[in-house]
């Protein structure tokens, strides 16, 4: 079985560049737009909007994978575009999620200690805020990584290419080293990818940042 997946070594290689570019667009994407929304709608100011706010999001997330992606295609035609433009949606629930938790359960006596301190409100969130609730963040973008290298491979249906062009074309030719040709690099990108993230997590926790709970 192993011959069979390394038969398709040269497809797997070229394949797993086109899957993770859509991964590493969609989710630098999300994030750039999560956190922030995430942290307006944590503000006083914002609090009403937060529910409606996350309703709307939980649509990305209560539509299967692949009808959000052929609605994508429906709006923007098939190809790479669409298929990113739904691995993003999918991808911002749990990025704003975690981000609101986040804030919301940094301690209140570090905000009000340094409000005593004259800080500013930006001051309290880039410098009290932001560095407390930066362990839940990343947990939310580690969710959201892993659930975007997991539906990568429909972007294939949608013209996006992908290692879903080897599990799927494998399934229509009943191919089932083709299959697991796509299926295996699929998985081991999903656990890389957390690997990373998680590495970096622990790399800017530990210059000096300890979040308490």
């Amino acid at each position: 079985m192993l011959a069979d997946i390394l038969s398709h070594q040269e497809d797997i290689l070229y394949l797993s560049r086109q899957h993770m570019l859509m991964v590493l667009i969609a989710g630098g994407l999300a994030i750039a737009v999560a956190v922030p929304l995430g942290i307006c709608l944590s503000r006083p100011w914002m609090r009403r909007y937060a529910a409606p706010a996350m309703q709307l999001l939980n649509i990305g997330q209560a539509i299967p994978k692949l009808a959000l992606l052929a609605l994508a295609m429906s709006l923007m035609g098939i190809g790479a575009g669409p298929a990113i433009f739904g691995l993003w949606v999918a991808t911002l629930l749990p990025i704003v999620h975690n981000t609101i938790e986040g804030l919301a359960a940094v301690p209140r006596h570090l905000v009000e200690a340094a409000l005593g301190m004259g800080m500013t409100p930006r001051q309290i969130l880039f410098k009290v805020e932001l560095p407390n609730a930066l362990y839940v963040i990343f947990a939310g973008i580690r969710t959201a990584l892993a659930i975007t290298v997991g539906t990568a491979p429909l972007a294939f249906l949608i013209g996006g290419g992908g290692l879903g062009e080897l599990i799927f074309t494998g399934i229509d030719l009943n191919d089932l080293g083709m299959m697991l040709a796509g299926a295996v690099p699929t998985a081991l990108l999903a656990v890389l990818t957390d690997m990373l993230v998680g590495t970096a997590q622990r790399r800017m926790l530990s210059k000096g940042i300890n979040p308490e709970h």
